[in-house]
């Protein structure tokens, strides 16, 4: 497999998970610090609560943000990005600005 494909493969993979609707504005609220569920939802309303839960489960399972449950009454849940996903969010800044300037 040449290296060329192989980056491609990658390249393809980032689209797959950037491009599920709602995840770049998750990653954008997340940039600003950790969020609990509540308000993650109330930064983007019209995310429904089933897609928000689905698209946190996913961005978790692809190491791109930390879920902290913390055992206060009532328990709280905490979303937080990963290294990983804080060097993402700084990527999708370029396609924030380019949209700022071009659309």
């Amino acid at each position: 497999m040449s290296q060329d494909f192989k980056l491609l493969a990658k390249v393809e993979h980032v689209h797959q998970i950037i491009g599920k609707k709602w995840v770049n504005l998750i990653i954008h609220v997340l940039k600003e610090g950790p969020k609990r569920f509540s308000e993650l939802h109330a930064f983007i309303p019209d995310l429904s609560k089933r897609v928000l839960n689905e698209r946190l489960k996913e961005l978790e399972e692809c190491g791109l943000l930390n879920r902290k449950v913390i055992p206060d009454r009532p328990v709280r849940t905490e979303y937080s990005l990963t290294t990983k996903g804080q060097e993402l969010g700084e990527a999708l800044c370029h396609v924030e600005a380019w949209a700022m300037k071009w659309l």
